[in-house]
């Protein structure tokens, strides 16, 4: 039988902290807000803190670096 306790941590299992997502990403956490800035991965702030979903950064592609080919009309 589960308890009201269990349940809250379950809600909040996939919520990491910018630091612990960046060691998992090999990267910086200054990387890692600025994705968080653009809106490119899912977040939650809780007293002040803002966590990131671990799902999120498992599953985040970086996108190609400069603008998107066109194709030319002729």
């Amino acid at each position: 039988m589960s308890t009201d306790s269990e349940k809250k941590d379950d809600q909040f299992s996939d919520w990491i902290s910018q630091a612990e997502a960046a060691r998992l990403r090999g990267t910086t956490r200054q990387a890692i807000a600025k994705l968080v800035k653009k809106g490119r991965i899912r977040t939650m702030t809780v007293g002040g803190y803002v966590l990131v979903s671990r799902t999120a950064i498992s599953e985040y592609k970086p996108q190609p670096a400069g603008r998107r080919k066109t194709k030319k009309s002729q």
